[in-house]
C-alpha cells in the first residue's frame, strides 16, 4: 500500500509498504476520503509544536472497513466508517471521570502517531463511528471538524435554544460551529471573518448573518444584527488576542465565550472585565465519541450542509499539492479533500 510520509517541512515522501494485518480488537480501514486541517498546515511549516518528522499525518477521514481482527464483533466488513483519533491513557483523572478529550497524555493521530495518510489504516474498534449507507465519504470525513463544533457548542451551561450567538471567525470550524448553533434552536447567529469568499459560504450554508470586519466596525455591525439584543454566548473561533478582546468587550453581563480557536502564544485580556461582568470563559478541546454520534445525526436530519464547506479535492498522489494550493488560495478555499 502507499503511504504518504512528510519526511521534513514542506517535503512529502510516498512509500510502498505491506498492508497491516488488524489486530484481536482492530479494525482495518481502506481510507478513501481525508481532510486536510489547519494544524496539518502548521506540520508541513514545521510550526507545530508537538510534531516531530518524519510523520504521516491525516486525522479526518473516511472509507471502508476491509478487515476486523478476531475479537471485532461491532463492525462488519464493508460498511463505511471514521474513527476518532485521540489515544488516551484511559487512567488518569480526566480518562476516569470521562473527559478522555483532555487526557493528561493525549495524543492525535497524524501527529504523534501515524496517521491516515495511506491507503489502509488499522484502529481500535472502540473508535469507530458506523456511517449510516446514505452518507457521502466527503461527510464522513468531515465529521471529524462537525464534532468539534458539537462539543464546542456543549460548553455552555444552558442550551443555545433562544439564544443570541457570534462567531468569531468564518474558516471550516466557525462555519461548522455558526451551523450547529443554528440546528440547536440559537434565536440569531451572526458569523464574522475578513474574507467575502469565507462569509459567502456561510451565507450559503444558512449562516446568513455575515459581517466582513475588513469594512465594518466590529461593535457597530454586530448592533445592527442583534438590535436591543444582547450577545448570550460567543464562539472565538480565530485564536487572536483581537478576537478575544472583542468577545470580552460584547458577550453580556454573566455570558459565555467558548475558546475553540487555537492560539500559538500567550496573550493579554482584560481581565477585569471578565471579572466585573461576571463572564464565564470556557475552553473546548476537541470531542468525544458521542459528538461524533450527534454529527452524524445532525446530517441525516439535513440540519448541516456539508457540500458547501467542501471546496476543493486532490488526489492522493497531489497530497502536496493540496497544501500549497492551500497557500496560494489565501482564504478562498475552505475545507480540502484528499482522494485515496
Amino acid at each position: 500500500m502507499r503511504q504518504a510520509v512528510m519526511v521534513e517541512p514542506g517535503r512529502i515522501e510516498f512509500r510502498d509498504v505491506p498492508v497491516p494485518e488488524p489486530k484481536d480488537t482492530e479494525v482495518l480501514i481502506r481510507v478513501k476520503r481525508i481532510g486536510v486541517c489547519g494544524s496539518d498546515i502548521h506540520v508541513y511549516h514545521g510550526k507545530h509544536p508537538y510534531t516531530r518528522y518524519p510523520v504521516i499525518q491525516g486525522h479526518e477521514f473516511s472509507g471502508d472497513v476491509a478487515a476486523v481482527g478476531s475479537k471485532v464483533h461491532s463492525v462488519k466488513v464493508g460498511q463505511m466508517v471514521t474513527a476518532t483519533p485521540q489515544i488516551v491513557c484511559g487512567q488518569c483523572g480526566p480518562c476516569v471521570s470521562g473527559h478522555y478529550n483532555i487526557c493528561n497524555s493525549l495524543k492525535v493521530v497524524g501527529f504523534q502517531a501515524p496517521g491516515c495518510g495511506q491507503e489502509y489504516f488499522p484502529v481500535e474498534a472502540e473508535k469507530v463511528v458506523v456511517l449510516p449507507p446514505a452518507f457521502s465519504y466527503e461527510a464522513g470525513a468531515l465529521l471529524e471538524p462537525l464534532a468539534v463544533a458539537v462539543h464546542a457548542s456543549q460548553r455552555i451551561e444552558q442550551p443555545l435554544q433562544g439564544k443570541n450567538v457570534v462567531v468569531m471567525g468564518a474558516g471550516p470550524i466557525g462555519n461548522l460551529v455558526a451551523q450547529v448553533a443554528r440546528a440547536r434552536g440559537a434565536r440569531r447567529v451572526a458569523i464574522t471573518d475578513m474574507i467575502d469568499f469565507r462569509l459567502q459560504i456561510a451565507s450559503g450554508c444558512g449562516v446568513t448573518d455575515t459581517i466582513n470586519l475588513a469594512q465594518q466596525e466590529f461593535i457597530s455591525a454586530v448592533r445592527g444584527v442583534f438590535k436591543d439584543g444582547e450577545i448570550d454566548v460567543f464562539f472565538e473561533c480565530v485564536g487572536s488576542e483581537t478576537a478575544l478582546a472583542h468577545a470580552i468587550a460584547s458577550v453580556k453581563k454573566g455570558g459565555t465565550i467558548v475558546v475553540v480557536g487555537v492560539y500559538p502564544s500567550k496573550i493579554s485580556a482584560d481581565m477585569g472585565l471578565v471579572q466585573d461582568r461576571e463572564l464565564n470563559i470556557r475552553g473546548s478541546l476537541m470531542y468525544k465519541i458521542e459528538d461524533y454520534h450527534a454529527g452524524v445525526e445532525l446530517i441525516q436530519k439535513k440540519l448541516i450542509e456539508t457540500d458547501r464547506v467542501i471546496t476543493n479535492s486532490f488526489l492522493f498522489e497531489d497530497y502536496l499539492k493540496a497544501y500549497q494550493f492551500i497557500e496560494d488560495a489565501k482564504g478562498k478555499s475552505l475545507k480540502v479533500m484528499i482522494e485515496v
